[in-house]
């Protein structure tokens, strides 16, 4: 799959994280455009990129991954605000015709991120 993918691991129920809602933004200068919407899977990818490979520019993006509303739906009891309710990574991506994977390890008190292959 190429593109602009990812991936989210649940380290508190060692398993992929199914049914995480994200949101990708495109940035320019100070505004931020919502690109795509998408939801996780059973293994905790998304079916299609977040970002097909014949629509990535050099630029820079944020994937908005609500992690709060998965916890809840697991039955986690998290604070009100939740420490951790919407991870935002922000990426740069500087070469338009290579694949971008960023797996996302989560758990209701951190996260982990990389760019993976």
């Amino acid at each position: 799959m190429k593109g602009l993918t990812t991936h989210i691991l649940d380290l508190t129920h060692g398993r992929p994280a199914s049914e995480v809602n994200i949101e990708l933004y495109r940035w320019e200068g100070s505004t931020r455009h919502l690109l795509n919407t998408a939801s996780t899977n059973s293994d905790g990818r998304l079916d299609s990129p977040v970002l097909d490979f014949h629509d990535m520019q050099s630029g820079e993006y944020e994937l908005l991954f609500y992690i709060g509303d998965y916890f809840r739906k697991k039955g986690i009891q998290l604070s009100d605000p939740a420490f951790l309710d919407k991870v935002s990574v922000r990426i740069g991506i500087d070469n338009s015709s290579s694949h971008y994977h960023v797996p996302l390890l989560i758990s209701p008190w951190g996260y982990q991120v990389y760019r993976g292959s």
